[in-house]
């Protein structure tokens, strides 16, 4: 994974637990080597090394809490989620299509940032036909939009698993990006059109 977010909570604090349940590795080993190999990381990152409740909750259970629990996950992480001021949650596929492109933001090498984050989308999905490199950990989007005919209420469900997939499925890998600070409102926007607008390469 090319950010750090990504690393540290679908991959360090995920393991971490993972870990914790085998008598073969000790835990506060993997918690120590961690800390240390994120030793100079920013102030502001160092939360990330014990992640919020979601993630510990999720680390507990391996992934695989109770239905209760799920439930609280899914309505804690909705609730952070921010709409646009004029309710509209399309932006411009144009720019959705280069902040997909773009891995740019959060890893050490972007610190002090010197522009916008990118949403890095093409690291784990498929989006267009044209694409010939792209990851698998997510499901492929081709066609995502028109697949669900544009709908209204489809194009809202995107804006909120972009902005906090955590709300639709409480252990989506998919990272926090309005929750986090990762990705503004607009960009958020921006993406949605990339895969609800009938004119993106998306559903082409």
């Amino acid at each position: 994974m090319r950010r750090l977010a990504i690393l540290i909570c679908t991959a360090g604090v995920a393991v971490t637990g993972a870990l914790a349940q085998s008598s073969k590795v000790d835990p506060a080993k993997v918690d120590a080597a961690m800390k240390d190999a994120f030793a100079k990381a920013p102030a502001e990152w160092q939360p990330r090394l014990s992640g919020d409740q979601t993630m510990q909750e999720r680390s507990a259970h391996r992934n695989s809490p109770p239905a209760a629990l799920a439930k609280t996950i899914q309505a804690r992480e909705k609730a952070t989620i921010k709409y646009p001021d004029d309710g509209k949650v399309l932006g411009d596929w144009k720019k959705g299509e280069a902040l997909a492109q773009s891995g740019y933001g959060l890893r050490f090498t972007d610190y002090p940032p010197r522009q916008t984050n990118g949403g890095n989308c093409y690291a784990c999905h498929q989006l267009t036909k044209a694409e010939i490199s792209y990851g698998t950990v997510g499901p492929s989007l081709l066609e995502y939009g028109k697949i669900r005919k544009f709908a209204e209420a489809d194009t809202k469900a995107a804006y909120e698993k972009i902005y906090n997939g955590h709300a639709a499925f409480a252990c989506s890998l998919m990272p926090r990006f309005g929750t986090n600070g990762v990705l503004t409102v607009e960009q958020i926007k921006d993406i949605t059109a990339l895969l609800m607008s009938p004119d993106s390469p998306v559903n082409k």
